[in-house]
């Protein structure tokens, strides 16, 4: 008996084994991919671009005509498509109503319903703030129904004004918003006030 016992560990071994060798090759395997994972990449990735306000201009959904945001800092420099940083005030994305909103990824069309431009404020700079909203482009020659959002972000997300004004038709400019900040960031006016931002630049 004593005999066969050994032959038969013997057999058996050799299976052992390699199940042996696969553990250790997949642990080896799991710690390479633990080494090259870099956390401080992926830490780096999710930070949020820094902002103290927030100014979201919006039209419907699926809307074809092209409305541009206008706003004037305090020292009377003017953000617009065509200057996109002025002072603090930064431009994320010209939005051209149904001409930059579709892309062709492998011969299929993406379309984004979505109607906006986002002016984010990086630094508080006291004094007041004018948004404007221009009628640019038509496609239907149909009125726009233009809303603003002014947000606060820090040290909390605040929404300070949200309105909405229809724009009669192309060319035309109407203020959605005005608000005064103090050194502070405390808005201390807000007001819908008209005043001309567009005409002043010559188009």
């Amino acid at each position: 008996m004593a005999i066969g016992r050994r032959v038969r560990d013997t057999e058996t071994d050799p299976f052992y084994d390699m199940l042996f060798n696969m553990l250790i090759a997949f642990v080896f395997c799991f710690v390479v991919a633990m080494l090259s994972f870099n956390p401080l990449a992926r830490k780096a990735g999710d930070i949020p671009a820094k902002a103290e306000f927030m100014v979201t201009v919006s039209w419907p959904d699926h809307n074809p005509n092209d409305v541009d945001a206008w706003v004037q800092e305090p020292s009377g420099k003017v953000l617009w498509f065509r200057q996109r940083d002025a002072g603090m005030l930064h431009l994320d994305r010209d939005d051209r109503g149904a001409k930059n909103n579709t892309l062709i990824v492998n011969g299929r069309e993406i379309s984004s319903p979505y109607r906006q431009e986002i002016v984010t404020l990086r630094g508080v700079v006291p004094g007041e703030y004018v948004v404007n909203a221009h009628y640019y482009d038509s496609a239907d020659q149909q009125p726009v129904d233009v809303s603003a959002t002014v947000v606060k972000i820090n040290p909390q997300a605040e929404v300070i004004y949200t309105g909405t004004v229809q724009i009669p038709r192309k060319g035309d400019e109407r203020t959605l918003v005005r608000f005064t900040l103090d050194s502070s960031g405390r808005v201390t006016d807000l007001n819908t006030r008209p005043l001309t931002i567009v005409q002043r630049a010559g188009l």
